[in-house]
């Protein structure tokens, strides 16, 4: 019979959901060559090949992929169990890995973090803010916050935070008296107008609605950021307009830094939902977290 190594099955399975020895090991905390080395071992004692390694690509042999599809509930079910250990506990620990948009992160998530980890001080949060769209099991996380659009349908998704946000567009008050004010949308092709680019690459176009009627407008101007406070800045100095989280620039608004334009025109939206897998056994500081977001008000949000 063979003796199975929890941690070298385990590293199995992070190689072959990342397809890459040196993503499993940023999300394990280990190096890449203990990685290979656990994988060399295993297929060694199992005797048959389980992963095909390219230059360019990791993929799990027909014996890897049955393997793997008998692991992944068994490696759940242990995970579970040890997880289950923590009902005797007064309070959960453990680990909690959350992927989630910039906005989230800067706007939404603080005051509740804060609360959160006052009610659980057992369990660690950890966070990280990137607005690419990813596959956050394969990345190592165990819940995202996204926003409708692009949360998987087999994933359990509950709301957190405000129920509604919107898009909204200012200008400096000094740029207005020079380049005159904006009536309607198909304005601002007249107008100098600093945009946003996604770490995707894409540079969206600005939404607009008023009475059921949707306008897409594709605008052109000077600047081009992938951060918010390189473009408010640039606003604020008069470079030209600006369309982004009306709670990225309310602050500037509130100080006169900057004025509301076309607000008539300015288009809401459903706010982002925490999202998880439906699994039978979901790990302590994820029930914590959940139960305690359905269980909260949803608070304002941070200016």
């Amino acid at each position: 019979m063979i003796e199975p190594d929890l941690s070298d099955l385990s590293a199995l399975v992070a190689v072959a959901r990342t397809r890459s020895f040196r993503a499993a090991a940023a999300i394990r905390g280990v190096s890449a060559s203990s990685l290979s080395e656990a994988i060399r071992r295993l297929e060694a004692r199992v005797g048959v090949r389980l992963l095909n390694r390219t230059t360019r690509s990791i993929t799990p042999t027909e014996a890897g992929t049955q393997l793997l599809e008998r692991l992944d509930p068994a490696l759940g079910e242990i995970a579970g169990a040890l997880d289950a250990l923590n009902s005797f506990r007064d309070s959960p620990t453990g680990t909690l890995k959350l992927n989630v948009p910039v906005i989230v992160a800067q706007k939404i998530l603080p005051p509740i973090v804060n609360r959160f980890l006052a009610a659980y001080p057992g369990i660690t949060l950890e966070i990280s803010a990137i607005d690419t769209f990813i596959d956050v099991l394969a990345a190592g996380f165990d819940a995202g916050i996204r926003y409708d659009e692009s949360i998987e349908r087999d994933m359990i998704a509950i709301p957190i935070g405000p129920r509604t946000q919107r898009f909204m567009v200012a200008a400096a008050p000094s740029y207005l008296t020079k380049s005159g004010r904006l009536e309607h949308p198909h304005d601002l092709i007249h107008h100098a107008c600093i945009r946003h680019r996604f770490a995707s690459g894409v540079v969206p176009n600005w939404e607009f609605e008023r009475n059921g009627k949707l306008l897409k407008i594709a605008p052109k101007g000077p600047l081009i950021a992938s951060t918010a406070d390189i473009g408010i800045g640039a606003a604020i100095a008069g470079i030209g307009l600006i369309y982004t989280f009306e709670e990225y620039l309310s602050p500037a608004i509130a100080s006169g830094q900057l004025v509301p334009v076309l607000d008539p025109w300015w288009q809401s939206f459903t706010g982002p939902r925490l999202y998880y897998p439906s699994r039978r056994h979901m790990p302590a500081p994820l029930r914590a977290f959940v139960d305690f977001i359905k269980n909260t008000e949803h608070p304002q949000v941070q200016a």
